[in-house]
């Protein structure tokens, strides 16, 4: 088995020399796997397992290498060779070889690297050592890497070329980094006991936390922080088969991706996620009396979301001037039940699909006597959805706030239900 250390030989022959001799001293066979699209002066020595080339040509581009693209065409060119570099990595994991990854890179290797590393599973040790991922311009593009998958970012501060004693550092230290990783691996599947997937967030955290300690015995509670990333990850890991069943708690990015709410980055396929998955699948509406529209100042610069929805004439709760929630109306509620309607009717074992209700309040910021509390609203979401819902979903409505522990219970009820119901 191998450690691939993947880097442009031709930029940072040094650092990727110095890495693979410690991970080497180590005890560890390395795969070299080199990236360089010409942009580096070096003619390095070290010869790598796979070559650029070899990549180039794995991803269907240019016989002859993409040196030449690189003037007109350098989107192009990393394109390719991400292509390749994922097709080797994957191949290497799915025949068995690969234990670990690491790349050390400036902006375009990170870019090559990433989605190499998002496609591989959760668990397989996974370290990127760059100075250009921390740059705040691209950070929602590289969130999209960082947020649903377990990459180690090893911030290097300077520039990886060359060598000096602070390369030189940062190369033995990640080499011992990804060795570490390698030698002690705990993968998910692993676990002790059964793995439960939940998804919270900070007004709906007492509730999550009744919910752990009534499965705690017997299950691992694994928790996604809802808040458009921890989405993500949701829909990256449940699809995985790590978990036997999926609380979703608080499904809010859904109704803030149909109203423009900032948590509403997962996308339309939010509620898809556990359709085709034979696990029970309880839902709440946690999140469903709010849209998240900080930050303050975007309702003095004619901002769409809040002009549109008229938010500033709304009952707002404000944390602080970055994180602003304001209550949705009936109608918002009426329109959220349809659209989730819709979706778990989509799901195949219906049986295993439980919707479970607070009736007093579906966040701690709507319950009674809260800034944001409007029970006539909240009642909607539960009439609408009732006209829509396949009759083979149960609907469990429960007198008490989402933050309680008689929801917590007859959230743990509906698990068991539907557990039977999933094997029977």
């Amino acid at each position: 088995m191998s450690i691939a250390v993947v880097g442009m030989l031709d930029e940072r022959e040094e650092a990727l020399r110095t890495i693979k001799s410690q991970i080497e001293k180590r005890g560890h066979r390395v795969l070299l796997i080199d990236i360089s699209i010409g942009t580096g002066a070096i003619m390095p020595s070290l010869k790598p397992d796979v070559s650029s080339l070899e990549l180039v040509r794995l991803a269907g581009g240019p016989e002859e290498g993409v040196e030449g693209m690189l003037m007109g065409q350098r989107q192009k060119v990393i394109s390719i060779m991400a292509e390749g570099l994922s097709k080797e990595v994957a191949a290497l994991h799915d025949s068995g070889e690969l234990e670990g990854i690491l790349a050390v890179s400036g902006m375009t290797g990170a870019l090559i690297a990433l989605p190499a590393m998002k496609a591989l599973p959760f668990g397989i040790p996974k370290l990127l050592i760059s100075s250009a991922v921390a740059l705040p311009i691209h950070a929602e593009q590289f969130a999209g890497y960082f947020a649903v998958k377990d990459i180690t970012v090893m911030h290097a501060v300077v520039d990886t070329v060359g060598m000096n004693a602070l390369v030189r550092t940062l190369a033995v230290n990640g080499a011992n980094a990804i060795s570490g990783m390698v030698e002690m691996r705990e993968t998910a599947k692993s676990a002790q006991k059964p793995s439960i997937a939940i998804t919270e967030f900070g007004f709906c955290d007492k509730g999550a936390h009744y919910i752990r300690e009534m499965l705690e015995t017997d299950f691992e509670i694994v928790s996604f922080h809802a808040t458009g990333l921890g989405d993500q990850a949701a829909m990256e890991l449940v699809p995985q088969g790590i978990f036997k069943a999926f609380i979703d708690l608080v499904p809010g990015a859904f109704s803030e991706y149909l109203l423009g709410g900032n948590r509403g980055i997962s996308g339309p396929g939010r509620l898809d996620l556990a359709a085709k998955i034979p696990i029970p699948y309880i839902f709440c509406p946690g999140g469903f009396d709010i849209i998240s529209c900080g930050p303050l100042e975007r309702k003095d610069t004619n901002d769409p979301v809040w002009v549109s929805r008229k938010l500033a004439e709304r009952k707002l709760y404000i944390q602080e001037p970055p994180r602003v929630q304001a209550r949705m109306s009936a109608g918002e509620l009426e329109y959220i039940a349809t659209a989730a309607a819709e979706k778990l009717n989509g799901y195949i074992n219906k049986k295993r699909v439980k919707v479970v209700i607070p009736l007093r309040g579906f966040s701690s910021l709507s319950a009674e006597g809260a800034p944001l509390c409007d029970p006539a609203s909240d009642k909607v979401f539960g009439i609408a959805l009732r006209k829509r819902l396949d009759p083979a979903i149960d609907i469990i409505e429960v007198d008490a706030e989402i933050n309680s522990p008689e929801f917590a219970s007859a959230v743990v009820r509906a698990l068991a239900d539907a557990w039977r119901s999933k094997d029977s």
